[in-house]
């Protein structure tokens, strides 16, 4: 586990690797033209050749402009679109087969894993829980007061309380108990 930080409270998550985008070629306006016209002249031509083999007889203005219209609608949705995907996948190469594994869910599951191995060695309790507690009560004090503990010593210990103040700045401190944890995060929800 990582030391500390808001990292390493999201950072083992399932990695999103983004596809390498291919060398962009220069494409000139009037090939984009005449690509499109193309398409519109042969569509054209396939649809008047139907029409008229079935005995229909069909204005090639109209289905010029017909096309056209579609033509148009494909481009301006293709605009709008959402980008493709990312593909995903953990950190033992494999890729995510849609399992529908939530993201929250593992972030807690690793939390729950790391306070409860941080109960029995008050070292990891120091080195990995201590520092996000604090930067999250910092985040909170910034977000809701406008101060961090840094900032503004004096206001923060008063907003948050003798108790969290003390164990947020003795890093020396064995684990908490269950209850004072919930006593902390409380105050930090009053926030």
């Amino acid at each position: 586990m990582s030391t500390g930080g808001l990292e390493s409270l999201f950072g083992e998550r399932d990695e999103v690797i983004a596809d390498e985008p291919a060398p962009e070629r220069r494409r000139s306006w009037t090939g984009w033209v005449l690509r499109n016209l193309l398409l519109v002249a042969l569509a054209t031509v396939v649809v008047v050749a139907v029409m008229r083999s079935a005995d229909y007889d069909i204005s090639i203005i109209f289905v010029v402009a017909a096309l056209a219209g579609l033509r148009l609608v494909l481009l301006a949705v293709a605009e709008v679109r959402p980008p493709p995907a990312p593909k995903r996948s953990d950190r033992r190469g494999g890729s995510d087969t849609g399992s529908g594994t939530d993201s929250l869910r593992a972030a807690v599951r690793r939390w729950e894993q790391t306070l409860e191995r941080a109960a029995a060695d008050d070292d990891l309790y120091s080195r990995n829980v201590l520092p996000v507690l604090a930067e999250l009560t910092d985040e909170r004090l910034r977000l809701r007061h406008g101060i961090t503990r840094a900032s503004d010593p004096r206001r923060a210990r008063q907003l948050l309380g003798d108790p969290l103040w003390a164990t947020l700045h003795d890093r020396g401190r064995r684990m908490p108990k269950a209850r004072d944890l919930e006593s902390y995060v409380d105050v930090l929800e009053r926030l």
